[in-house]
């Protein structure tokens, strides 16, 4: 632990009257939204890779035809391209729908708890544990990339 006394940026110190709880609390808050962002881009991923996987068959379906199989073209053409990935939807839709229903409400409700408990500030808890987990004077645990001994200012 650090008793140099540069610890942590005033963003990232405790708020007075918060506890060891809330500030456990919104760690916990936070790795929820944090985990919400990593499933966000797995769907934004999802609708990416449909939309690739969609475009390439324009180029199987030429292949076919050229091949002597038109009878098999037509049918990747009217079946598959361009089709629902879920009745009446395209991933694009997903992906809008999910954002409007979930993870948009999920942000702004995290921020309004932060906002009402930490001052609006965001990783308490991670920053404690930073401060927690370092070592005295060394260049390489610094609070910030301005504290002393950084070298960098």
């Amino acid at each position: 632990m650090s008793v140099s006394g540069d610890g942590p940026d005033g963003g990232h110190r405790r708020p007075d009257g918060a506890t060891d709880a809330t500030v456990e609390a919104l760690g916990s808050l936070s790795k929820a939204l944090e985990t919400t962002e990593r499933a966000r881009g797995h769907l934004y991923s999802f609708h990416q890779l449909t939309g690739r996987a969609d475009l390439e068959l324009d180029r199987a379906t030429q292949l076919l035809s050229e091949a002597g199989h038109s009878g098999w073209a037509d049918r990747v053409r009217q079946e598959i391209v361009g089709r629902n990935v879920i009745p009446g939807r395209w991933t694009f839709q997903i992906v809008e729908e999910y954002d409007r229903t979930y993870y948009e409400p999920f942000r702004s409700v995290e921020r309004q708890v932060l906002a009402d408990l930490a001052e609006g500030k965001d990783h308490l808890y991670e920053a404690e544990m930073k401060e927690a987990r370092r070592t005295d004077g060394h260049p390489d645990h610094a609070a910030r990339p301005d504290s002393p001994g950084t070298g960098r200012r």
